[in-house]
């Protein structure tokens, strides 16, 4: 088996060119034999015309002399008939250019009829028999030419065409071969390094075609698997650092409930945190199981009908106790409002949203819900007072893990998987979220939903 494409593409062109030179050869043969025929005849009718002429001029003592010179003609061969179909003169240049004439043949022609080429006939084998009269009586004059040394000719002259377009061809097939092999080559090497993890690997290319979109599409893919890996690679990295921290927590509260004669009030203190931490691990891995999930290819959306309002107002009172301890002014705005969605989904979007709005506010700020209803969707806003976001940082906020607060510290608890949550929800409803912020003024959250899940009544 040949494995190389430089070979196989090689080889196709030999048997490509070898293939459509011979087939061409016999389709133009086929094509047009008989307007070679044709040619030949009317050549043949016009020479024989001229030699009859010449016959008829001469004296009947120098008609030997003039058939002697026409054997002298090498294009043709020629046979004369008397009135009784007898041979009078005839030329023969080899041992097979012999014109056979049959007695129909020449009994056609002596009756006054013109005799041209069977149909089927190749034009090498043209014939043309003609009468003329003398001295009133019929004669039969049959010519063919001598085509064998032309054919002969037109042959060699094939082969030769032959032989140096396949050898032209083929040495400009293997040049050209070179350089079309030559990126697919590159680009081999080049899957082979990001195969190890090297997906900084760029491919330059100038070309346009199939091979330049090629490697424009590979080098499309080194960049996204890049981001994939760095996005891998910080992941793990939040993962570690979010998972570290508790565990270092309990295992240091551990140790010093081992080590350390407490009484009754610092154990409770130090099992409360070890509790908390517990707790705060259980919340991380249950949202990576719950993002995991979402993000998984088989996540599907049980959509029913029901009223999108009552279940703002729901998330809401839900969420009492975090709003009234800040003394939080909550405000929703909303008409009877029904849709048709994933009410479990949509229920933890709300709550992580005006969970967000109401851990970023501060004592005596304010939070509103409120929705609107457009004409290809709905939308629904929800709006704080808090402390807002940079401008620079609105595009990563929904990445896992990601966190404005660099520091990281448990001010302000989470881990920054929450958002990664709602635009996964959001996407699954092919809608749309969009934040606006200003530091120190606050923010806005809204999601966008298509009409088409939604109806009002």
């Amino acid at each position: 088996m040949i494995k190389s494409l430089y070979v196989r593409l090689v080889l196709t062109f030999f048997a490509a060119v070898l293939v459509s030179l011979i087939v061409g050869f016999l389709i133009t043969i086929q094509l047009y034999n008989d307007q070679v025929t044709k040619i030949f005849e009317e050549t043949l009718i016009s020479s024989g015309k001229t030699i009859i002429d010449s016959y008829r001029k001469s004296s009947p003592d120098n008609r030997d002399v003039l058939i002697q010179g026409m054997r002298a003609l090498p294009n043709y061969s020629i046979r004369l008939f008397d009135p009784e179909g007898k041979p009078l003169h005839e030329t023969v240049h080899t041992l097979y250019d012999k014109l056979h004439v049959s007695s129909e043949q020449l009994k056609t022609v002596l009756g006054g009829g013109v005799y041209r080429s069977e149909q089927e006939e190749e034009f090498k084998n043209a014939k043309v028999g003609l009468p003329f009269m003398i001295e009133g009586k019929p004669y039969a004059l049959f010519l063919t030419p001598n085509a064998d040394e032309f054919i002969y000719v037109i042959a060699i002259l094939l082969r030769t065409e032959v032989l140096i377009v396949l050898c032209l061809g083929s040495l400009l097939i293997m040049v050209s071969a070179i350089f079309i092999v030559k990126p697919i080559k590159r680009l081999t090497h080049a899957t082979r390094r990001m195969g190890r993890g090297d997906f900084s690997i760029r491919l330059q290319t100038k070309s346009v075609d199939e091979i330049g979109q090629l490697t424009q599409s590979f080098n499309r893919m080194a960049q996204e698997l890049g981001a994939l890996d760095q996005l891998r690679r910080q992941f793990v990295s939040d993962v570690s650092h979010e998972m570290q921290t508790p565990l270092q927590s309990i295992i240091g509260f551990t140790h010093a409930l081992k080590q350390k004669k407490l009484d009754d009030a610092g154990r409770l203190r130090l099992l409360t945190i070890i509790e908390e931490e517990s707790n705060r691990l259980s919340r991380l891995t249950a949202d990576l199981l719950q993002l995991s999930s979402l993000e998984s290819e088989h996540s599907k959306l049980e959509i029913s009908a029901y009223r999108l309002d009552e279940q703002l107002r729901n998330v809401l009172i839900v969420l009492e106790p975090q709003w009234s301890a800040k003394k939080i002014e909550i405000e929703l705005l909303s008409d009877e409002l029904f849709i048709s969605a994933d009410e479990d989904k949509l229920n933890q979007l709300w709550t992580n949203l005006i969970g967000n709005a109401i851990k970023f506010t501060g004592e005596r700020g304010s939070v509103q819900v409120y929705t609107a209803v457009r004409q290809h969707h709905i939308e629904i806003s929800i709006a704080d007072s808090g402390q807002g976001i940079p401008s620079e940082e609105i595009s990563y906020i929904f990445k896992p893990f990601y966190k404005v607060d660099k520091s990281r510290n448990r001010s302000i608890p989470g881990n920054g998987i929450g958002l990664s949550v709602v635009k996964r929800i959001v996407d699954l409803h092919s809608g749309d979220i969009q934040v606006t912020s200003e530091e120190g003024v606050g923010t806005t959250v809204k999601i966008i939903l298509p009409q088409d899940r939604s109806s009002t009544q």
